[in-house]
Order: structure tokens, then C-alpha cells, then sequence
């Protein structure tokens, strides 16, 4: 799948194992309380949907998706920094969509940060809806947790 955007021409692929270094280099980047190396590695090795948008060689973003029963659930979905507010979380969520749909999942659910603010904006526009909270579910540093946002959309 690829998608033309902004004057910028991308396209999904795999995410493999060689490509890991630039994936948790963004991951660095993009989050206080980023995924490891080994998180990848795992999400790799279990078989879960793990997808890479880029364009000329350079990530735009990716992300990581476990297939259930009849649902996907996110796992993790990240826009590089430097391409944020172009509308590339809307791309990733599109090809999101589109695989789950392709496995027969009837529905999407994800958790966000309730501090992310911006992100559960993102996913409302794109229909997902508020269905439940998960106490203490991240780490907040300091030895804190901080709430998680459940959030689905029925495909």
C-alpha cells in the first residue's frame, strides 16, 4: 500500500528486525517512556501486524497491531517527530483499518494516555469512541503510573 501526501510519496512495509535501530530511535524521540528494543523484538517474534510507513528511505511512522478472535488490538502506533501534524497518524490509521477489516476483526481497541490529549483527538475524528479507563496502566516515572483511555471503533 503506499499513499501520496503532502507532495510526499510513502509506502508501507514489514517491519523487520534490521530496521529496529530507526524505529526505537524515533520511539526515544516521540515518548518520555518509549518502547524497548526488546519490546519490538517480542511484538516480531509473537507475529503481530507490524508495519513501517517511509518515504525515500527516511520513517515517517509505524506501527504494531496483535489480532484476537473477531478484534486487533494497537499496540503501539507512532508519527516520527518530525512529521507530526501533517496527518500521517491518519495514514497509519487507515492502513490500520484496512489490514483488521482484511482478518475479519469487526473491531479496533487501543489504550492512550489520559494525559495525550492530542492523541484521543486523533482517534475521536477518526471514530474511535471512549469506552473505559485502565487504572494505572503506564509508567509516569518516579514510581508513578499514569491512567490509560480505552478507546475502540467498530469496523
Amino acid at each position: 500500500m503506499s499513499a501520496v501526501f503532502k507532495s510526499v510519496e510513502a509506502q508501507f512495509e514489514p517491519l523487520t528486525e534490521d530496521r529496529l535501530g530507526e524505529i526505537v530511535a524515533i520511539e526515544a524521540a516521540a515518548y518520555e517512556h518509549p518502547w524497548t528494543r526488546g519490546n519490538f523484538v517480542d511484538s516480531l517474534h509473537s507475529g503481530y501486524q507490524a508495519q513501517v510507513l517511509g518515504a525515500n528511505g527516511v520513517v515517517i511512522g509505524y506501527f504494531v497491531a496483535m489480532m484476537g478472535v473477531d478484534e486487533v488490538h494497537l499496540l503501539n502506533i507512532t508519527v516520527a517527530p518530525a512529521w507530526q501534524g501533517q496527518g500521517w497518524g491518519r495514514v497509519l490509521l487507515d492502513a490500520l483499518a484496512l489490514w483488521a477489516r482484511g482478518q475479519g476483526a469487526q473491531w479496533l481497541w487501543l489504550e492512550v494516555r489520559a494525559s495525550n490529549v492530542r492523541a484521543q483527538r486523533i482517534y475521536e475524528h477518526h471514530g474511535y469512541r471512549r469506552v473505559g479507563e485502565r487504572k494505572g496502566y503506564y509508567p509516569a516515572g518516579l514510581g508513578r503510573r499514569e491512567d490509560a483511555i480505552v478507546m475502540s471503533l467498530k469496523l
